[in-house]
């Protein structure tokens, strides 16, 4: 399968190894992966801040630039969650692209039917449900599928609700004291499950619970689902 893959902004610049692990592992398994270099931001930021002619302009320029593959693969629940919900709004017409555009893990276990990907991990590890991922795309049980399937990996439930994590994109800018408030929440409640890694699909809960469990001193680390899948791979 000719796969494009879409390396979202915050993936790019602060976890460039999340988008390396889907590259591997789509490779390992034997699939064409290839990066438009055209590509830029999906609009999302510029969306969700009121600027529509911007966030016009960004989807056009996706839908031009990844038309072409028979499917679209990123490490990003978030971004995934834009072209496939909000794209028919933003364009006047839902494009054909975005019903072959998936989030990394829906994509390996719903699309490939994989969950056992050959994965080794040694480790407790909680996972926490980021809000576009678990809301927009109904993607629930697929990343805790493929954890279980990780050859040494303890999953351990995060048991929180799932509470959002605060980040929320443009609302951690907007709200920035409610924000902490809620991170702080969801670390406590990750620490509570005696988990050494805290794992997601969207980089930036990552980086907003991976900066709260700094500033408490936490020895709890943060990984993306893909850097975790595909950094054997």
């Amino acid at each position: 399968m000719r796969i494009g893959l879409f390396i979202p902004c915050l993936v790019d610049q602060f976890m460039p190894r999340a988008g390396l692990g889907v590259a591997r592992l789509l490779r390992k398994l034997g699939h064409t992966v290839e990066y438009p270099a055209g590509q830029t931001c999906c609009g999302q930021p510029a969306f969700n801040s009121g600027a529509q002619s911007e966030a016009l302009l960004l989807a056009k320029r996706f839908v031009r630039v990844f038309d072409g593959y028979e499917v679209v693969v990123s490490p990003s629940g978030s971004c995934v969650a834009m072209v496939r919900n909000f794209y028919a709004g933003l364009l006047g017409v839902r494009p054909a692209l975005a019903d072959r555009v998936f989030e990394f893990s829906e994509f390996l276990v719903n699309r490939l039917g994989l969950t056992d990907v050959g994965a080794r991990f040694n480790g407790r590890v909680t996972y926490h449900d980021s809000c576009h991922l678990l809301r927009e795309l109904r993607v629930e049980k697929e990343p805790r599928q493929l954890l279980r399937a990780v050859n040494g990996l303890e999953l351990v439930e995060l048991n929180d609700g799932p509470t959002c994590c605060g980040f929320g994109g443009t609302f951690s800018v907007k709200f920035p004291d409610v924000s902490a408030t809620m991170a702080e929440d969801k670390v406590a409640a990750i620490e509570r499950t005696g988990a050494r890694w805290v794992v997601a699909g969207d980089a930036g809960c990552l980086m907003h619970i991976g900066g709260m469990l700094t500033r408490r001193g936490s020895p709890v680390k943060t990984m993306h689902l893909a850097e975790l899948l595909g950094g054997n791979a």
